[in-house]
């Protein structure tokens, strides 16, 4: 597959078949491109924590995910070697939220991504950077590779 934008979409597709976490947690891959993706998620009264706000792990988990399709896009298995997140605004129950990642550097089997956090207002939830790592493998099978 040569077009890169038919190829993120590919291994999009093929990924989130398998990612059990995302489906349970009722995300939706909105869009990916090479380097980027859009996933959204609803909090709802599972996501709440004590102080009636949705528990930080789960935006994180958003982001964390928004990485990911948008760092596999290219085909090469790539997990993360690093992330960060800063909190800005709590979500509450009922918010839809947006996750937003964005390739800033690709260098050989490294990569940073940024992943803003949005509300279905447009307000800024948090930001997350991520540190990927490329490893062996790929999500879908290379011309002439027999499955």
């Amino acid at each position: 597959m040569t077009d890169p934008q038919q190829l993120a979409e590919a291994c999009a597709e093929a990924m989130f078949a398998k990612d059990y976490a995302a489906q349970h947690l009722g995300m939706t891959v909105e869009a990916v491109g090479p380097g980027t993706a859009t996933v959204t998620m609803t909090i709802d009264e599972r996501m709440i924590n004590g102080h009636a706000i949705c528990h930080g792990g789960l935006i994180f988990a958003l982001a964390d995910t928004a990485f990911a399709y948008a760092c596999n896009a290219y085909n090469k298995v790539t997990v993360a070697q690093h992330c960060s997140v800063t909190f800005l605004a709590p979500a509450k129950l009922g918010d839809s939220l947006s996750a937003a990642a964005v390739e800033r550097t690709l260098a050989g089997r490294s990569g940073i991504y940024d992943i803003r956090v949005t509300n279905q207002e447009g307000s800024l939830i948090a930001e997350f950077r991520g540190h990927s790592r490329t490893i062996q493998g790929a999500l879908l099978p290379e011309e002439g590779q027999v499955e």
